[in-house]
Formats: C-alpha cells, sequence, structure tokens
C-alpha cells in the first residue's frame, strides 16, 4: 500500500528575516516588525499576507493512511526549530515516497517549504527527483502541477482554473466534515504571540484531518472507493479520533454532522 500523506503547514512572519530584508535594527520587536511588514504590504497589494518566503513554519501536521491504519501527528515538537520541522517532513518523503495530499498546497504550502528549506540549507532529493533519480519521476514526480504524486485537491477540483478555487472550511462542512474549529490562518499570528502553540499544533491536525476526509470523497468521485470502501475508511478516521484523549479530537468529533 502506497502511504497517503494529507498534510497543512501554519505559518508566523519570519521577523528574523524582516529585520534583513526591511533593513531593520536587530533589536527591533518581532511585534513591531511584523506590523511594519504588514504595512508595506497592503500598501502594495492590499492585503498583509505576506510573501511564502518571509513565512516561518511553526507547525507541520500529518493525517498519514499506511498499511498500520490511520493517524494524524504534527512533526517534531512544539519547542523544535524551524529548520528540525521542516527536514523531517522532507526526510519523510524521502523515505516513504508518499502520495502527497494537500488543500492549496501548490499554491503556498510546498512553496513555503521548498523557500525555507533553501534559506535553512536543507536537503530534499526526493521531493525534487524530476527522473534523474528514478526514471518513474520523469512522469510523476511532487513538482508538475498535472501529476498525482502531490494532489493538491483545490486546484484540481477548481479543474486547475483559479477563480473556480474553494476554501477548506466550506468544502469540508458542505460535505457533512467537521470543517475548521476555533481558529482559522488569520489568528495563527496572535496566538503565536500569546504562547499558544498547543492549540496552534491541535488547529493544524484537524486541517490536516478534513483535507484527508476530502481526499476519501475525492477517491470515491473518481471510482477509486466503493461506496463500502469509502465508510470503511470514514469510519477507521472517526474510530482512530475516538480512542484520543486530546480535547481537540473530542471537539472535532462533537462537530461532525450525524449521517
Amino acid at each position: 500500500m502506497i502511504p497517503i500523506l494529507a498534510f497543512d503547514i501554519e505559518t508566523i512572519p519570519d521577523c528574523a528575516g524582516l529585520r534583513i530584508s526591511l533593513g531593520l535594527p536587530a533589536d527591533t520587536p518581532d511585534a513591531h516588525v511584523a506590523e511594519i511588514a504588514f504595512q508595506q504590504r497592503r500598501k502594495l497589494t492590499g492585503s498583509d499576507f505576506l510573501q511564502p518566503y518571509l513565512q516561518r513554519v511553526v507547525a507541520i501536521s500529518c493525517a498519514l493512511r499506511d498499511r498500520n491504519g490511520f493517524r494524524v501527528f504534527t512533526l517534531g515538537n512544539a519547542d523544535d526549530t524551524e529548520a528540525q520541522q521542516v527536514q523531517r517532513f522532507f526526510d519523510g518523503i524521502s523515505h516513504y515516497t508518499p502520495q502527497l495530499v494537500s488543500w492549496n498546497g501548490s499554491g503556498f504550502d510546498l512553496p513555503v517549504l521548498a523557500q525555507r528549506a533553501l534559506i535553512h540549507g536543507l536537503t530534499a532529493p526526493r521531493f525534487w527527483d524530476q527522473g534523474e533519480d528514478d526514471r518513474d519521476f520523469k512522469w510523476n514526480n511532487y513538482l508538475s502541477r498535472y501529476h498525482t504524486r502531490h494532489l493538491d485537491l483545490m486546484d484540481v477540483m477548481a479543474l486547475y482554473g483559479g477563480r473556480a478555487n474553494a476554501p477548506l472550511d466550506e468544502m469540508a462542512r458542505l460535505c457533512g466534515f467537521p470543517g475548521k474549529l476555533g481558529m482559522d490562518g488569520s489568528q495563527v499570528w496572535p496566538a503565536w504571540q500569546q504562547g499558544r502553540s498547543q492549540e496552534i499544533r491541535a488547529y493544524c491536525e484537524t486541517d490536516a484531518t478534513n483535507t484527508y476526509l476530502l481526499y476519501l470523497r475525492f477517491q470515491r468521485l473518481r471510482g477509486q472507493l466503493t461506496a463500502e470502501a469509502y465508510g470503511e475508511e470514514v469510519a477507521l478516521v472517526q474510530a482512530t479520533l475516538h480512542g484520543s484523549t486530546e480535547l481537540h479530537w473530542h471537539e472535532f468529533l462533537a462537530a461532525w454532522p450525524k449521517a
């Protein structure tokens, strides 16, 4: 069985990098650095959303289905460095060659991970392989928009037309799944400043799980799962989460509409 890895990341402004790019004094507080960057970004684009290379990764969560079952986890510990977290992600790809699944991963998550890996001097040979090391990767690799080793569900379901892109939360809820709970991406930076890293990691895990559930629905749509097999896979997710003692999974299951 090829492992299926649905993933999601959470980021905050890279204040150390922003001090360099904006020419700010080294002792400028993070909150001031971020606000200056937000203001400049708003003047340019009307939004304070920073470019991917200026986003610091603080959580990478994975929903993994393999021959051992289903599990959800966040890489490393909350106090691990960004470099350690990002390297673990690419090491997992090199070791397992999973089917990657994301929601807007091509537009945000993977560009952030790739650019931050470059900044930190990391290695990711399997991810970047386009047939140089494995001939099969010439025809199906993680980089091509139209290959399937990385399946960006948002992009695919919009039939590669950006104007039809749909948000993860709404699509998940419309499909009968819990959707986002307690936080959204715009709240991650304030939560980080308040020391709520565990809440951020929990939120990221629920996003990865919503993404995996939508992948199951997509496989049903494609005819790759029968109705019975689809039901069994969804039941496996629910049973796994029911077995957890972590509060966010109790909230997630409570928000799951009853069939």
